[in-house]
């Protein structure tokens, strides 16, 4: 016969006796307006105003960078627009949307292709698209919206993205990256990944050349790690910071419905992300995506379209950002750009003043082909 000794609560020991309010959850969310949880994120390191600071990824990074540059911090554009371009304009041909002319990157595998080809590890391929005399960057469909006048032209957009990327790569202090997908498209005779199905944006949809992957938590946590690595032997005090993009998939070829899709692919993302965090001294994670999604804050967060992020859920964001980095590493007086200023510059700041919630997201062209 088993006997139970009562247990008396005032002086039992145990592990969770000490804990601090913010890890139970009665204390922590049940009992707070859910604008008033905090706490959400304890920097590993230091995020300052004098840091070089670049953002690369899926669309929400663009507010990620935005908030940066609005408070002051030195976010790090190494392909400027040309003079003379109006801030909408500039806006328009992706100057200024990320750190430089990328576009959308996606996945982690995107970010690889990315960096090899920018350190010459790899040559980009040679397929670019044409449509009616206007050539396209399979690469960067979106780059430029009717395309380019010649392959010349094209190609010596792309070197000059491929020399800013590097210049990026190789003297940012900080590389926030945010993960969005897991599905994507490669040519599947060589390999290499697109950043949209062909025929979507532009180019043309070939079933023989064109393979739909979809990817598994093992492959895209090899790669990320590995793709870290590879930048960090090139600079090796660069930290990064990667965060999963909350925005729900806007169209899934898995075969499950898109809801399931994406919870799928968001916990993979999610997965990845927190490991390489855990593991590594010089990576850390900031949880955009909980602040977003979770239970607590009952999609508030959410355009009525239940996907598209707004504005009040990105300044949320942004504040819970700002809130915590605060809280451990005072904000130092913000120092010079390090990159050249200019007027154009200029207007580009304040016209995001004015439209600070708008992104330039390439994954929404897939809803066109709703029914």
């Amino acid at each position: 016969m088993i006997i139970y000794k009562p247990i008396h609560f005032e002086t039992a020991m145990h592990p969770y006796k000490n804990l601090e309010e913010k890890f139970f959850w009665s204390s922590a969310i049940a009992k707070k307006n859910m604008f008033d949880i905090d706490g959400l994120w304890d920097p590993k390191f230091p995020i300052t105003p004098r840091q070089k600071i670049v953002t690369f990824g899926s669309c929400f990074a663009q507010h990620i960078g935005r908030a940066l540059e609005l408070r002051g911090f030195n976010w790090l554009n190494t392909e400027l627009a040309p003079a003379g371009l109006s801030a909408e304009n500039a806006k328009k041909y992706n100057y200024g949307i990320f750190s430089c002319r990328t576009g959308n990157i996606y996945t982690a595998s995107l970010l690889k292709q990315w960096v090899d080809w920018a350190t010459k590890e790899a040559s980009v391929p040679d397929e670019i698209w044409e449509k009616d005399e206007r050539f396209f960057d399979p690469f960067r469909p979106n780059i430029e919206p009717n395309g380019f006048a010649s392959k010349n032209e094209l190609l010596h957009s792309r070197e000059r993205t491929l020399e800013s990327f590097n210049e990026a790569l190789t003297t940012a202090n900080l590389f926030v990256f945010t993960l969005g997908l897991t599905e994507t498209w490669i040519h599947q005779q060589a390999s290499y990944e697109y950043p949209m199905c062909p025929g979507t944006a532009a180019g043309t949809f070939d079933k023989n050349t064109h393979k739909f992957v979809n990817q598994k938590y093992p492959l895209i946590r090899k790669v990320l790690q590995e793709t870290i690595k590879k930048i960090k032997e090139l600079n090796p005090n660069i930290k990064f910071l990667l965060t999963v993009s909350p925005v729900p998939l806007t169209a899934t070829m898995s075969g499950n419905h898109v809801l399931v899709a994406t919870m799928e692919s968001k916990a993979i993302l999610r997965s990845v992300a927190g490991q390489l965090a855990d593991q590594s001294s010089s990576v850390d994670y900031f949880p955009a995506y909980e602040i977003i999604n979770a239970t607590p804050f009952r999609g508030t967060f959410f355009e009525s379209n239940q996907r598209s992020v707004n504005p009040v859920g990105i300044d949320h964001v942004m504040n819970c950002f700002f809130n915590c980095l605060n809280m451990k590493y005072p904000i130092e007086r913000s120092p010079e750009k390090s990159h050249k200023s200019s007027d154009l510059h200029i207007r580009q700041l304040n016209a995001a003043h004015e439209s600070a919630y708008d992104v330039v997201c390439e994954e929404e062209i897939l809803s066109a082909f709703g029914k």
